[in-house]
């Protein structure tokens, strides 16, 4: 398993000890009891939408929070393990990647739709503004997702170069925009005030995330196309 892992650069803290080593673990039992790397993604799905419709639907609480958090999280680290299976068995291909990003984009599309129908139906708001909090940071985070996930299959691959050293700076500065720290916030959700609060400061953390990766990207790739 040591071999099928990705690199370290530009991942968070968080992903790189917490979420890539629950993940190989994961991806070793996968193995261990015959799992291809779709059905590890599917099964990824089916935790983290489980765990959305909780969302949704159910009053919130401390146990619903609880809950909600140990699906997504282990949704979250179950979509690792499927990439380290495939590399693992060599088995990677582009349907096996479209079928995890396409779960991936409606996973980060659906949870901020669940935080929205909470406040809706069972927060008593300050404000009716308030509802306008997930509909901002699903946008933050669905133009983070795709406009990373654009720029690194429109920057060119130098085959034999080695990768890059990862920063440890910037390891701590991607944990606020992390997916597996994001998840932690549902444990808040027994208390309103709390939540609220603590989801508005990952919002503010993804949307100054935001500005900074938008103009990374466009300078790289507009470096590319200069003579």
């Amino acid at each position: 398993m040591r071999g099928a892992q990705k690199g370290a650069r530009g991942v968070s803290l968080y992903s790189r000890y917490v979420n890539r080593p629950v993940g190989r673990v994961l991806a070793a039992g996968a193995y261990r009891v015959g799992l291809t790397p779709n059905q590890v993604t599917v099964v990824s799905a089916g935790l983290s939408y489980g765990g959305i419709a909780v969302l949704a639907v159910v009053a919130p609480g401390w146990g619903v929070g609880l809950g909600v958090y140990a699906a997504l999280a282990l949704g979250f680290a179950c979509d690792s393990a499927d990439g380290q299976l495939a590399r693992l068995l060599g088995a990677g291909g582009a349907a096996g990647e479209w079928l995890d990003h396409v779960v991936d984009a409606a996973k980060i599309t659906a949870v901020h739709a669940a935080v929205l129908i909470t406040f809706y139906r069972h927060f008593a708001l300050p404000g009716d503004r308030w509802l306008l909090l997930p509909l901002g940071f699903q946008l933050a985070a669905v133009m983070i997702f795709f406009g990373g996930l654009l720029t690194d299959k429109l920057t060119p691959k130098v085959p034999g170069a080695p990768p890059a050293a990862p920063s440890r700076l910037r390891a701590v500065a991607l944990l606020p925009v992390d997916y597996g720290v994001f998840c932690a916030v549902f444990l808040l959700l027994g208390s309103e005030r709390a939540f609220r609060y603590a989801y508005f400061a990952l919002f503010l953390a993804h949307a100054a995330a935001l500005a900074a990766f938008l103009t990374k990207w466009f300078r790289g790739l507009r470096r590319l196309a200069a003579p």
